[in-house]
């Protein structure tokens, strides 16, 4: 009698059941599978490794040692997306310090760009920030915390100087970080953006209102609509703010937002500050409960 493996007799079912037209239940996602960020065809895992939290003052706080320590623990773990900005500090040095050794093409690299800076060109920054970061390319690059309406004509010369570094292979993909309604209205349809960062949970702490710095709660409903219809015309996007801006000390609300951003708004992926490995392991099964 021949012997029927596991895997032949699953193969053998999934078969039978195609054929008979029955459902067949789609294979389950996880915080570290790798998934495209839209038009900018750059892949990265849904669950990214922030670095911003309170500007990064709380990983700043950690020291080189216990920071690396926990990036490596992150990538170890499966999270291979890690992300900064200029105006965290001394982030995109200890991130680099963190990475070094692993191999460049097996994670992926975000950077935020100030655009108020003057008498200093996007070139010369971007390559400052290559420096610090110890890396070739940047995998994203994004115009950090536009916040006016106005944004989209006051950056030109900052969105010029991204797409020149584009070109010269210093940076893959691009996009620009939003912050209040007026800011954010201006997404979408926006030909420049591949990708756009945007806040987001359930309760609307610390995400988009008329007053991009209110202490009040975001129009909640507004800004999923916004995401809906930047994914809808081809970008790729990345939600902030999971956590409230560390307020969410309740597990279930830190559970309900992660659920909220990938089942009610349809983000891509998830970008989350973290101060130790615990942090970590409970952001990987929340956002695994979440695409359950």
């Amino acid at each position: 009698m021949a012997v029927c493996s596991r895997r032949d007799w699953l193969k053998t079912g999934l078969a039978a059941a195609a054929f008979a037209g029955l459902p067949i239940k789609a294979a389950r996602g996880t915080a570290t599978d790798w998934v495209t960020l839209g038009r900018s065809d750059v892949k990265v895992t849904r669950l990214a490794f922030g670095t911003g939290s309170f500007s990064g003052r709380v990983q700043r706080e950690l020291g080189q040692d216990q920071f690396t320590k926990l990036v490596r623990y992150a990538y170890d773990r499966g999270i291979r997306f890690f992300e900064t900005a200029e105006s965290y500090g001394e982030m995109h040095k200890m991130l680099g310090i963190a990475l070094q050794g692993i191999p460049r093409d097996s994670y992926r690299l975000m950077s935020k760009i100030t655009t108020t800076h003057e008498g200093v060109g996007p070139r010369e920054k971007i390559d400052e920030l290559r420096k610090l970061a110890n890396t070739e390319y940047f995998d994203i690059m994004l115009l950090h915390w536009q916040h006016t309406a106005s944004w989209p004509t006051d950056s030109m010369r900052w969105q010029d100087g991204i797409l020149d570094a584009q070109s010269r292979k210093a940076v893959i993909g691009h996009g620009a970080s939003v912050h209040g309604l007026p800011a954010l209205r201006q997404v979408p349809g926006n030909k420049f953006l591949d990708v756009a960062m945007i806040r987001m949970n359930h309760k609307g702490t610390a995400m988009d209102a008329e007053d991009y710095n209110t202490q009040g709660p975001g129009n909640v409903s507004e800004v999923v609509t916004h995401v809906k219809q930047a994914r809808k015309d081809g970008m790729g996007v990345i939600s902030m703010k999971l956590v409230g801006e560390g307020r969410f000390t309740n597990r279930d609300d830190r559970q309900a937002a992660m659920r909220f951003a990938f089942q009610n708004a349809g983000v891509n992926c998830v970008t989350v500050g973290y101060k130790n490995t615990g942090e970590i392991d409970e952001a990987i099964q929340n956002l695994n409960l979440a695409l359950a």
